[in-house]
C-alpha cells in the first residue's frame, strides 16, 4: 500500500519517543512525574459544567450543530473580545467556533496555501502549525528565534526568494514553548510586513489570560484593528480549564474566516451543542476562575524557579504561559531528547525535549507546570540526584 508523500514529515514525532520512554520507566517500576505536557490539571469551574450537565437532558442538542447553531457562541466571543481588547468583531462574518484552536490553525494552511507555496513558521514553535501546512503540501521556512532576541523573530532576515513564495506567516505569544511575550510595536511591525508582502497574519493565543506580572498581553488585531491581513486563534483549555471539551473560536479578516469555514464544512460539523452552552457560561458568567488560575500557576511557576536555583539550574522565570524554558545544564553533552528519555527513565521526571519543537529548540528543555508546588519540588529533587551521577 502506497500513502501520501504529504506523511512522510509526520512520521517523526519526539513526543511519541517520550510516551516509549515513560511506558518504559512505568513498566521499570518508576512513579512518573509528567511535567512533558501542557494539559491543565486544574478542573472547570462548576457553573460551566453545570451547564453542560443540563443541557444533557435537552434533546434539541443532540443532532449535529452547523454553522448557524453556534451563533450564540459566536456572539459571547465577539462581545468577550471587545470588552477585553476594545475592538469591534462582527460575529456573523468575524467569528468561526472551532474544536480547538489547534483545529483551527492546522487547518488554516489548507485554505491559504498552494502546493509548494512558503509559510513563515516560529522555531521553536508549536508542532500543529509545521502539521498543518505539510498536510497542506506547502513548504516551511523557519525564523529562528534565539534569547538574545528576546526569542522575537526578525522579518528583514528572511530571504527574498522564500518571500516571494510565502502566503502565510504563523505567530503565537506568550509563546510556547519560550514563553516569551511580544510588545504591541512587535505586531504592529508584523502587520506592517504582512501587508507588504502579501502574507496571511494568523496569531495563535492560547494564553490570551495566563500572564504574571503587570504585562500587557496585546492581541494582533489591535495591530490591525481593519482586519486586513489577520485572524487570531483563541482557546478556552487554558484560561477556563476545559482542555478535554476541545473549543475555541478564530476572530479576524471575514475572508479568511469564509476560507477556513469551508474547510470545517468538509471535515466536520461541530462539537456536541451542549459543550457550546458551557462555552458561553465560561465567556460571559464570572470571570473569578480566571484569575484563581493565574494565581495557582504563578505559585508553581515561583516554586519551580526558587527548587532550580536551589539545585544550581538557573534559568528565567517566565511572565506568562505554564512553562519554563530553561538551557541545560553545561555539565550535559548531548541533546535534548538523550538528556529527557534519559531522566525519564532513571527517575521517572518528565520533561519536553526543546528539539520537539523545532531545531533552534535544541540545548533547552521545557518543564510544563502542571501539578503542585511539593510535586514540583519531588521532580526537581529527583532531577538534582540525576546531574550527580552526570
Amino acid at each position: 500500500m502506497q500513502l501520501a508523500h504529504r506523511l512522510q514529515p509526520l512520521q517523526s514525532n519526539v513526543f511519541a519517543d517520550m510516551d516509549q520512554a515513560k511506558a518504559r520507566a512505568r513498566s521499570a517500576g518508576r512513579e512518573i512525574i509528567d511535567l512533558s505536557l501542557g494539559s491543565s490539571d486544574l478542573p472547570t469551574a462548576e457553573h460551566i459544567t453545570q451547564t453542560i450537565a443540563h443541557s444533557l437532558s435537552d434533546p434539541s442538542t443532540h443532532g449535529y450543530l452547523l454553522f448557524h447553531g453556534t451563533q450564540p457562541f459566536r456572539q459571547a466571543a465577539a462581545a468577550w473580545y471587545t470588552r477585553k481588547f476594545g475592538i469591534p468583531v462582527d460575529p456573523e462574518t468575524e467569528v468561526l467556533a472551532l474544536i480547538g484552536s489547534q483545529e483551527g490553525t492546522a487547518h488554516l494552511p489548507l485554505a491559504v496555501l498552494n502546493p509548494g507555496e512558503f509559510a513563515l513558521l516560529l522555531d521553536p514553535g508549536y508542532p500543529s502549525h509545521a502539521g498543518g501546512v505539510y498536510l497542506a503540501s506547502g513548504q516551511i521556512y523557519p525564523m529562528p528565534l534565539l534569547a538574545e532576541n528576546g526569542f522575537l523573530p526578525i522579518f528583514a532576515d528572511i530571504p527574498e526568494p522564500v518571500l516571494a513564495q510565502a502566503r502565510l506567516m504563523v505567530l503565537s505569544y506568550p509563546h510556547n514553548p519560550t514563553a516569551a511575550c511580544a510588545p504591541l510595536a512587535f505586531f504592529q511591525e508584523a502587520v506592517a510586513f504582512c501587508q507588504a508582502h502579501n502574507l496571511v497574519l494568523a496569531h495563535d493565543f492560547p494564553y490570551a489570560d495566563l500572564t504574571f506580572e503587570d504585562v500587557t498581553l496585546p492581541s494582533i488585531l489591535q495591530a490591525d484593528p481593519d482586519k486586513t491581513v489577520s485572524i487570531e486563534f483563541f482557546s478556552l483549555s487554558k484560561s477556563y480549564n476545559m482542555g478535554g471539551f476541545r473549543v475555541g473560536y478564530a476572530i479576524g479578516n471575514a475572508t479568511l474566516i469564509t476560507a477556513l469555514r469551508q474547510v470545517k464544512a468538509a471535515v466536520d460539523f461541530n462539537q456536541y451543542q451542549g459543550i457550546l452552552h458551557g462555552a458561553v457560561a465560561a465567556l460571559t458568567g464570572p470571570q473569578t476562575g480566571v484569575q484563581a488560575m493565574v494565581n495557582t500557576f504563578r505559585q508553581r511557576r515561583d516554586a519551580c524557579i526558587h527548587a532550580l536555583d536551589r539545585i544550581g539550574w538557573q534559568a528565567p522565570t517566565p511572565t506568562a504561559t505554564m512553562y519554563i524554558w530553561a538551557k541545560l545544564p553545561t555539565a550535559w553533552t548531548q541533546s535534548s531528547m538523550e538528556f529527557c528519555t534519559q531522566l525519564v527513565e532513571a527517575t521517572g521526571v518528565a520533561l519536553s525535549p526543546g528539539s520537539g519543537f523545532g531545531k533552534t529548540g535544541e540545548g533547552y528543555v521545557r518543564f510544563a507546570l502542571v501539578h503542585e508546588p511539593p510535586i514540583l519540588a519531588t521532580a526537581i529533587d529527583r532531577i538534582a540526584q540525576f546531574l550527580s551521577q552526570v
